[in-house]
């Protein structure tokens, strides 16, 4: 793209250093150390780092343009704007010529959930032969089938995403799904996404570190829903707390689908049944009803599995087509796993208070008479912390052992994480306390019996854990077929 295109369709509040100055922009870039020769340098201002510090480097290592806040005592052409949050996210749309508008983009929000139910949309939209791309928290895909793309973010940067989208435009794939975290909204890294759908899983704490607030959090996850226009839709689930002010900042002119076991909703699960081998209910999809079978577990699968029905419903995919479907789906790594059968040991994501309650119901429900339910989780490091003793009361009053160990624990002290979880139980004597996570993984295999369930919480597909200097490869799910099978 040259710089006058550029400058023509952007808003900016001064240019300086621009004489006679058009030169042709070879990529978009916001880390000094990755710009490449021709590149358009923008000065991020993040939480924990200026970028306007790292626009030398970046310029010594070939930046042709920065995209500034303020004027910067460099020999370069510079773009001034109010925000370069909001400048990246237009420029890198400007860049890769609104490939979103060329798409069926699909959003999918909430704090539980996202992972699972953009799998199963892509998996919806290939059953009924369309083929659907998807982005997310494990990584991207073009194909179901196709191997991940590594991802940092659940929702990439702006430039990142934007040049994904054009990937799979390129690749003439007319669909994408796509998880949209809280950070995103915020951050604007999705601005300029024309989205056709957006999807609500649910609201609940998570991110207070970030958002301060939960209404601000709430605030955040709206942005999705109030960009709708006419001919795109919602899917909100009925009986989330914040279901009715999502529904609120959703435009009359854009078609309203809801889903819930609860409450009153456009597709509803009735005569919800567990067992070993997944879940069973009726759903009712406007007065007409399916039987479901599922392979996969738990009230918050059925959740899921809604939410993918109600989407299928939204764009007009054949219903039946798409029970048959979700009927043969497993799940997705790390949700809800079964890597170990005797005794049942599940590997879950759950890193929240409310996902921790689920998957503990969850795993409950297949605790067969007499056995225990054997909890081992932690809590991340530089989050927010005053979800830590919420979720061990919850792992208190749900699992009969409880095992508290470290989870991602960054810069903090792993004890005193710990300590901030056992800040929630009433009889701390009865809690193993182990901070190695190994270690911990150990002590359940000492102390459990083959009818017994273990679930092992936090991490999920993650096979990384953050320390204070460096981060070492660590996969749950690897440590308990070596621990429990010697494998």
């Amino acid at each position: 793209m040259r710089l006058s295109t550029l400058i023509d369709n952007l808003s900016y509040i001064e240019l300086v250093n621009m004489e006679e100055f058009d030169s042709e922009i070879q990529g978009i870039s916001y880390n000094s150390k990755k710009t490449n020769p021709e590149d358009l340098f923008i000065c991020l201002t993040g939480e924990h780092v200026d970028g306007h510090e790292y626009a030398e480097e970046a310029v010594d290592n070939g930046a042709c343009i920065c995209v500034v806040e303020r004027r910067l005592n460099l020999d370069v052409p510079q773009i001034v704007v109010d925000d370069t949050t909001e400048a990246i996210a237009q420029i890198s749309d400007l860049f890769y010529a609104s490939p979103s508008q060329k798409i069926n983009l699909i959003g999918v929000t909430g704090t539980n959930g996202k992972t699972t139910v953009t799998h199963l949309i892509q998996k919806l939209y290939e059953a009924n032969n369309e083929q659907c791309g998807l982005i997310g928290t494990l990584g991207h895909k073009f194909f179901s089938e196709d191997g991940y793309h590594d991802a940092k973010h659940t929702t990439p940067q702006a430039p990142e995403l934007q040049k994904l989208l054009y990937e799979m435009n390129e690749k003439c794939i007319p669909n994408v799904v796509m998880e949209v975290s809280s950070h995103a909204l915020a951050q604007h890294r999705v601005d300029y996404c024309d989205f056709n759908g957006a999807i609500l899983t649910n609201l609940t704490q998570d991110h207070l570190d970030f958002h301060i607030t939960m209404n601000n959090y709430f605030q955040a996850k709206a942005k999705l829903f109030e960009e709708l226009v006419s001919g795109d839709f919602a899917v909100i689930n009925a009986d989330d707390e914040y279901a009715s002010k999502f529904m609120q900042v959703v435009s009359p002119t854009v078609s309203m689908y809801t889903y819930g076991i609860k409450m009153p909703a456009d597709v509803k699960a009735e005569k919800i049944t567990f067992n070993n081998d997944g879940a069973s209910f009726i759903c009712n999809i406007k007065g007409e009803e399916y039987p479901v079978n599922l392979s996969m577990n738990g009230m918050f699968s059925v959740y899921n599995v809604l939410a993918a029905i109600t989407a299928a419903l939204a764009v007009g995919m054949d219903i039946k087509k798409c029970i048959e479907t979700l009927e043969t789906i497993k799940g997705v790594a790390g949700r809800f796993e079964i890597v170990v059968k005797k005794p049942t040991v599940i590997v879950d994501y759950a890193h929240t208070p409310d996902g921790l309650e689920n998957v503990l119901k969850a795993a409950r429900e297949i605790t067969p008479n007499g056995g225990k339910l054997i909890c081992i989780f932690g809590c991340g490091g530089d989050r927010d912390a005053t979800k830590r003793p919420k979720m061990g009361a919850i792992a208190e009053s749900l699992a009969d052992k409880i095992i508290v160990t470290s989870d991602n624990p960054r810069s903090e002290n792993p004890h005193q994480i710990i300590t901030d979880i056992l800040a929630g139980f009433k009889r701390v004597s009865d809690v193993i306390v182990e901070p190695d996570r190994e270690l911990a993984i150990k002590e359940a295999y000492k102390i459990a019996n083959a009818n017994d369930v273990v679930l092992v919480a936090g991490k999920g597909h993650e096979d990384y854990q953050i320390l204070a200097n460096e981060t070492i490869h660590f996969d749950d799910r690897e440590k308990v077929k070596e621990i429990f099978l010697g494998v």
